[in-house]
């Protein structure tokens, strides 16, 4: 009796195997005419065989199941990772030096390409929600390329999808991923420009063709500081402020010396509410770097927004003192003055015909004539700094009108025409 089981059982195991060979050899056939979803249904049939299977059958399986789920880039999103899952499989049984290895690695080169080319398409159309679920299957493809996933972080942030860029964000945090990159530049020849290249070789080659000299290399800014402030800033925005906070302290007890950092607290603690405690990091970051001008600069943004118009226009003036060509100081103290006129016209407007009212208006009259010609010579310099800048000197040229000087208006207007005809 005991001998007809061990028969009845090498029969079944036997049956099994068999059964398990026919799955995988149609599934073969029906990948190979193109028939992926006829080899998807072969091979879940064979699924429940797959226990009582060796390990060559098994990495035979996952191979042909990988191949099947990605369709040769038409399968769905969630097919697509189920791919990747399953390639991984087959490393795992079979190691490095497998059978499957080189054909998974041509599939795999195949897959990122188009995962790439997906992604930048959908950018194109603006399809942002798309992008970044193309370039996170870029990743999980290539996982050491973690600048995908930071792309797939930022795409998210563009489409809305903060829940999501939240996953990728605490994920590239985890990783410790800063996305420091050496950059290989050189100066273009012909148009004096200084031009960033794709790789060192690709520099050097244009070097040599003479087209271009002056190479140089740098490393790029670090990234760490803008992923833990999106952090921060997406707790914000799904209201969770105490571990918006948390997130930014830990990043700065870890990196206490990065004014990046320092600043980003500042933003979240000013989107909060938290005046006092921004006016403190304020204070520490010009302590910390007091000769920066664009440091300067930025508090002075972060200061008008925070509507301190008074500290706002310190630090603008701080940064020209220290930068005598930073234009954008120059341009942002300008807006700042002529933004205090808001209040001076509502009042003007709001007057009746009294002698009373005229005597007041003539008087919110000369304040917003001071106020105009207080902007004029940060905006001739911004115009002198930056000789194309419509902005400046349209606003400059409906100054020159309000305050009566005639010449320069029509100046101005002659110069504002030339740069919109593009001449």
């Amino acid at each position: 009796m005991k001998k007809q089981f061990v028969v009845a059982l090498a029969i079944l195991v036997g049956t099994f195997s068999f059964a398990q060979k026919k799955e995988l050899k149609t599934a073969e056939k029906a990948i190979k005419s193109g028939n992926f979803a006829d080899a998807k249904s072969a091979l879940l049939s064979a699924e429940s065989l797959l226990g009582a299977a060796d390990e060559k059958t098994k990495a035979k399986y996952y191979f042909l199941m990988g191949q099947a789920q990605y369709a040769n880039g038409t399968g769905s999103n969630d097919d697509v990772a189920g791919a990747i899952q399953s390639f991984d499989k087959v490393a795992e049984i079979e190691g490095p030096k497998g059978k499957y290895n080189a054909q998974i690695e041509e599939l795999k080169t195949q897959m990122l390409n188009n995962f790439l080319t997906k992604a930048n398409a959908s950018i194109q159309s603006k399809d942002y929600k798309k992008s970044s679920v193309y370039f996170d299957n870029a990743y999980r493809m290539s996982p050491k390329d973690t600048i995908y996933l930071y792309y797939a972080a930022s795409t998210a942030v563009t489409a809305k999808e903060y829940d999501t860029s939240l996953g990728y964000y605490e994920e590239l945090r985890d990783l410790g991923f800063t996305g420091i990159s050496m950059q290989y530049k050189a100066t273009n020849k012909e148009s004096g420009e200084v031009e960033t290249f794709d790789s060192k070789s690709m520099r050097d080659i244009s070097v040599r063709a003479g087209t271009h000299n002056a190479p140089k290399e740098s490393k790029s800014d670090s990234k760490y500081a803008e992923i833990v402030k999106n952090i921060a800033l997406i707790h914000v925005t799904n209201g969770d402020d105490a571990k918006a906070v948390e997130a930014m302290q830990e990043a700065r007890r870890q990196n206490p010396d990065d004014l990046g950092l320092l600043l980003s607290e500042a933003n979240v603690q000013l989107k909060m509410g938290n005046r006092d405690r921004f006016k403190e990091l304020m204070q520490e970051a010009t302590e910390k770097d007091p000769k920066n001008a664009e440091l300067q600069y930025n508090l002075g943004v972060i200061s008008a927004e925070a509507g301190d118009n008074e500290a706002a226009k310190k630090h603008y003036e701080r940064a020209i003192e220290l930068d005598p060509s930073y234009t954008l100081a120059y341009n942002n103290m300008a807006v700042l003055l002529l933004s205090t006129e808001k209040d001076i016209v509502e009042e003007m407007n709001s007057l009746g015909t009294s002698s009373a009212d005229n005597k007041r208006y003539d008087e919110l009259k000369a304040q917003r004539t001071q106020i105009y010609e207080s902007a004029i010579p940060y905006l001739e310099t911004t115009l002198k700094l930056k000789p194309k800048d419509v902005q400046a000197a349209t606003t400059l040229m409906n100054i020159y009108s309000a305050i009566g000087q005639t010449d320069k208006f029509k100046e101005m207007k002659a110069k504002v025409e030339q740069m919109q005809s593009g001449n």
